[in-house]
């Protein structure tokens, strides 16, 4: 049987940094496991690469806590080590004047988070993102920035091999508890003194292998993308975004330009049939009929979810896609955009016995092991900074 005092599931940014984070406080003796080849498979290597600026989430919660030092934090780290950074900005436009109670809010909750942003009228607008389109104002994010996650998370993944301190297991997935103190792989039983549950889209079926979230379920929804063509990528100087329904986890179609000169336009937040569910029909597994399930209860009882179930699968043809798209922009012709096989799953938390999307990070603790669940957007940016809290609250009190 392997062994190690502390044994991480999940080789994804959060498992990365929690173990970086445990080498700094004097943890010497470290396991990381996951069942793909290489780290960031999922969510962690298929974002976009934005650092968020705190703008989106309720003060006080955790998101909140996190986003804005784990952005600066995360920026420090690509400029010491040489990593691709694109200090961008970002602009927040509204589509109609409905949306500019939204936008107003979003200015008090990025100030109340700490976080720097500006009201910027349709003449400043124009100076930032010549081609971004808004009604009367726009919000603008100056420490918003671009990485690119698949060299963090290489970069990580050396920093961690070199220390001697830590053993990766590729290829090896989670089967379940083995009594106290130990875990079943597929490469065998390992005993640990702390097991951290960080499994991204399976957080919480390893949650509840060890009698615990029995009540979460993680969602599957699919963010797909398309890629500007020149000379239209030539008009996107940084990212635009719409906004968002706050009620809604999901920040809607928007232009990235990524910190290789690609402008991406999406993702959307369409409900998947997988936890693995790329293609149109690939990753769809045994789980399709629970997952179709816990669709149809929340459509049936939750009326935010029912709204994406109705709106957001029209984005799989191309006419709906452009037209939100199009919105955003004083300029786009259907021709600009072409097809990308960037694509990502969103593993969204839901409370099954309320019907209910979790809006924050979620970190709970059972017989000497962690469980992070809902670690999605903007869980990225945070993960330096909730590493940290992770490692401060959680590992001493277990």
């Amino acid at each position: 049987m392997y062994r190690a005092h502390t044994v991480i599931c999940g080789a994804g940014i959060l498992g990365l940094t929690i173990a970086r984070e445990l080498l700094r406080t004097g943890c010497d003796d470290v396991i990381i496991f996951d069942k793909e080849a290489a780290p960031g498979k999922h969510a962690s290597g298929r974002n976009s690469g934005v650092l968020h600026a705190g703008i989106y989430y309720d003060p006080g919660t955790l998101k909140a806590r996190m986003c804005l030092e784990g952005n600066r934090r995360m920026q420090a780290y690509c400029e010491e080590r040489g990593l691709p950074l694109f200090k961008s900005g970002k602009v927040i436009v509204a589509r109609t004047e409905d949306e500019l109670a939204t936008l107003d809010e979003l200015e008090r909750r990025a100030t109340a988070n700490g976080g720097v942003v500006e009201m910027i009228d349709e003449k400043r607008l124009a100076e930032i993102e010549p081609n971004a389109r808004t009604v009367d104002r726009a919000l603008y994010s100056p420490l918003t920035s671009v990485v690119d996650p698949k060299r963090i998370l290489s970069a990580m993944r050396e920093e961690l091999e070199t220390s001697g301190k830590v053993r990766f297991f590729f290829d090896t997935r989670f089967l379940g508890t083995a009594g106290p103190n130990a875990v079943d792989t597929t490469q065998g039983r390992i005993g640990y003194a702390l097991f951290i549950n960080a499994a991204g889209a399976y957080s919480d079926q390893v949650a509840q292998a060890f009698g615990i979230a029995e009540d979460y379920r993680l969602l599957p929804f699919k963010g797909i993308y398309h890629v500007l063509a020149k000379p239209a990528a030539d008009r996107i100087r940084g990212s635009i975004y719409p906004v968002p329904n706050i009620k809604n986890p999901f920040l809607g179609v928007h232009f990235t330009r990524s910190v290789h000169g690609d402008v991406y336009v999406g993702p959307t937040a369409i409900p998947a049939f997988g936890r693995e569910n790329y293609g149109l029909f690939k990753g769809v597994d045994g789980e399709l009929p629970a997952i179709l399930f816990r669709d149809m209860r929340l459509f049936l009882n939750n009326p935010k979810f029912r709204t994406i179930a109705l709106e957001e699968p029209r984005k799989y043809f191309f006419k709906h896609f452009f037209d939100d798209a199009a919105r955003l922009v004083r300029e786009l012709n259907p021709e600009d955009l072409l097809p990308s096989a960037k694509a990502g799953i969103r593993p969204q938390l839901v409370n099954v016995r309320t019907s209910q999307l979790v809006m924050d990070f979620v970190i709970e603790e059972a017989r000497d092991s962690i469980h992070i669940l809902n670690s999605i957007s903007p869980a990225f940016t945070s993960s330096m900074y909730f590493a940290e809290l992770v490692v401060k609250e959680h590992v001493t009190a277990v």
